[in-house]
């Protein structure tokens, strides 16, 4: 996966993420359009399919809404890389099969607009701008299973199938 990194600080948490005054739809299309506008109001314009956002501790605190993660996929988003998730967001990012990675480095040292590729497998991160490496946890492979599959629902069905 490559793109464009955008950043964001620490705590941004789920209203930051959907606002609450969204979640009148579960329309992954309709929760897209206002992904992040209360922590950028513009950022929905400026991002582009695949690119990354890269966040500081904790995000994805506050509610256990699974809106959150589901408007960061629909938006286009590859990934998000962060120093530390809170622990539903988490789990609600890997139903809905949307990679996250925890790196502290990365998140420190990434900048704003760096073009980056990760790969899931071995959980490296590369920040093509200036040429460094990250290294995350990869998943366990139950977990990336999940994720290939486009989150547990799909996995579920495929291992039924």
């Amino acid at each position: 996966m490559r793109g464009k990194a955008w950043k964001f600080g620490n705590n941004i948490d789920t209203d930051l993420i959907i606002p609450a005054r969204y979640l009148n739809t579960h329309d992954p299309v309709e929760l897209a359009r206002h992904c992040m506008e209360d922590a950028d109001p513009n950022w929905i314009k400026k991002t582009g399919k695949g690119d990354f956002i890269v966040g500081g501790d904790n995000f994805g605190c506050g509610s256990s809404r699974e809106h959150a993660p589901i408007a960061i996929k629909a938006a286009g988003v590859s990934a998000v890389i962060a120093r530390s998730f809170a622990r539903i967001f988490y789990r609600n990012a890997i139903n809905i099969g949307l990679p996250i990675l925890e790196s502290a480095k990365a998140a420190e040292e990434i900048k704003e607009g760096d073009q980056i590729e990760v790969e899931l497998a071995s959980g490296t991160i590369r920040d093509l701008t200036t040429g460094k490496s990250y290294q995350a946890q990869p998943f366990p492979e139950f977990m990336q299973k999940i994720i290939d599959a486009g989150g547990l629902i799909g996995y579920l069905k495929a291992k039924t199938a």
